[in-house]
């Protein structure tokens, strides 16, 4: 993928976890808006290169790089990749991982695991590219509602994703008289890869739950995320967006 080179025009967009799911639908989103998308993946790299496939084959720009977010190692060197002498204009962290395990019996193994990679792995990234935000930067943390619900099945997940959203909206008051502004989506049941072993009974109790009838789209995340890195959010920071159908209402 170096043989390909971005328009030194268009503002870069850094997407982690970019490849699949949500992070390929708000990869594709900011390309569309303008943005030549840097997007991270760890275990996905096939679906990541037919992100930036597709996104080329529009006449954007994106390059997908392997990028563990729980190695300090691997991130350190995110941090110098040649596009960060650009300028980042907008930071999506979006990675995370979760695991399925009853809360009672999660192990602290497990628990560890998931916070290297979901919360101290954003703030890894975050620590590594803040030197190349341009002036004006806008930086988006895809949260969950389970960070405010809580999981009986997911407790640490639930964890990571709460730590993360406190630490946004820390954060933005930080960072704010700079001019930068953070905001986080919190997404609700949305039709990925996550939900993919739902039987259909199980869909369709989703689906009944939500008061629009309806799973999310990754394209309903990814809109939200176009406008909150956009003009038309400009005197908005700190904020939690929850786009759940109604499903959970804080």
């Amino acid at each position: 993928m170096s043989r390909y080179r971005l328009s030194m025009s268009r503002p870069v967009a850094l997407v982690t976890g970019g490849g699949r799911g949500i992070g390929a639908a708000i990869s594709d989103r900011l390309a569309r808006d303008g943005y030549d998308v840097l997007l991270t993946y760890n275990t996905s790299s096939k679906p990541a290169e037919m992100v930036v496939d597709a996104i080329r084959a529009r006449g954007d720009d994106a390059l997908a790089v392997k990028v563990d977010c729980a190695d300090r190692g691997e991130v350190g060197l995110l941090g110098q990749h040649p596009w960060m002498e650009r300028g980042v204009a907008v930071l999506v962290l979006n990675h995370g991982i979760y695991r399925r395990v009853q809360g009672d019996a999660l192990s602290l193994e497990a628990l560890d695991a998931t916070m290297r990679t979901n919360f101290d792995g954003a703030v890894a990234v975050w620590k590594a590219v803040s030197p190349h935000l341009t002036p004006e930067a806008r930086m988006v943390v895809i949260g969950s509602q389970l960070g405010t619900r809580g999981s009986p099945h997911g407790a640490d997940y639930a964890a990571s994703k709460a730590a993360l959203s406190t630490w946004a909206r820390s954060l933005a008051q930080a960072v704010g008289p700079q001019g930068k502004r953070v905001n986080i989506v919190a997404p609700g049941y949305v039709d990925t890869d996550l939900l993919a072993g739902d039987t259909v009974e199980k869909r369709l109790q989703r689906e009944g739950e939500v008061p629009l009838q309806r799973m999310g789209t990754p394209d309903d995340v990814a809109s939200v995320v176009s406008f909150l890195v956009g003009p038309d959010s400009s005197y908005i920071t700190g904020a939690i967006l929850h786009v759940n159908g109604g499903l959970y209402l804080p």
